[in-house]
C-alpha cells in the first residue's frame, strides 16, 4: 500500500526540530498575537461586542501551528486573561470578560483555531486561496455559533427578552464585512508564504502502513 501523508502545518515546517521548547515557544508566541490583536478594537454603538482584530489572530495561528498547538495557544491566551494580564479587547481581564457578552466568543477561539489547523494538516487548505478562505468561514461560523449563542443569553439576564433577530444584529451582521476581509488577506497571506519559500514538507502519516 501507497503511505498516506498529512501536511505540516508553517510553523512546522519552518522549526523543523520538533521539541518542548519550541512548542512551548509557539504556543507563548500565538497568545501573544491574539492579544496584541485584541487591541485593535472599534466598539459599535448599538451592541457590547465591539469589533477587534482577534478572530484574524485565531485563524493565523490555527493555520500556522496545525491543531494541537492552535488550540493550545489560544487556550494559555484565554488563561493569561483570566489571571489578570491585559489581553483581552481594550486592556481588559478577568472573569468578567469569559461571563460577560463577549464570552461566548472567547471561549470559542481555541475551539476555532483547533480547527483551522485540523484543516490545514488534513487537507492543506492554506496552499490554496479558495480553501483558506472557505476554511475561515467555517471557523468563523462556529465563532459565530457560539459567540451569539451566548449573547443572546447575556442579553436575556441583562437586557431583558431579546428576539433572535436582535441578537444577530447585535452579534453577527455587524462583523461579516471584517470577516470577510479577514478571510481576503489570510487566504492571500499564507498561499503566497509557501508560494515564497517553494516548498512543503509533507509528513508520513505513523499510523498509515507503506508499501
Amino acid at each position: 500500500m501507497t503511505a498516506t501523508f498529512a501536511h505540516t502545518p508553517l510553523a512546522q515546517t519552518l522549526l523543523t526540530r520538533p521539541s518542548w521548547v519550541r512548542d512551548l515557544m509557539l504556543v507563548l508566541g500565538g497568545s501573544l498575537l491574539v492579544a496584541a490583536l485584541a487591541q485593535v478594537r472599534i466598539p459599535l454603538p448599538f451592541t457590547p461586542v465591539p469589533i477587534t482584530g482577534q478572530t484574524f489572530g485565531v485563524m493565523l495561528v490555527g493555520a500556522g501551528f496545525g491543531a494541537r498547538l492552535g488550540f493550545l495557544a489560544l487556550l494559555l491566551y484565554l488563561l493569561e486573561g483570566l489571571v489578570g494580564l491585559p489581553f483581552f479587547n481594550g486592556g481588559g481581564s478577568g472573569l468578567s470578560h469569559l461571563t460577560g457578552a463577549t464570552g461566548g466568543y472567547l471561549l470559542a477561539f481555541p475551539l476555532a483555531a483547533g480547527l483551522m489547523g485540523w484543516f490545514v494538516e488534513r487537507w492543506g487548505v492554506d496552499r490554496s486561496p479558495w480553501k483558506m478562505a472557505a476554511a475561515m468561514l467555517s471557523c468563523s461560523v462556529l465563532i459565530y455559533v457560539l459567540g451569539a449563542t451566548w449573547l443572546g443569553v447575556w442579553l436575556n439576564e441583562n437586557v431583558g427578552p431579546t428576539s433572535v433577530l436582535a441578537v444577530l444584529t447585535k452579534g453577527v451582521f455587524p462583523f461579516i464585512p471584517g470577516d470577510l476581509l479577514k478571510c481576503v488577506l489570510a487566504a492571500a497571506l499564507l498561499p503566497t508564504t509557501w508560494r515564497w519559500l517553494g516548498r512543503e514538507k509533507p509528513t508520513a502519516d505513523p499510523k498509515s502502513p507503506s508499501s
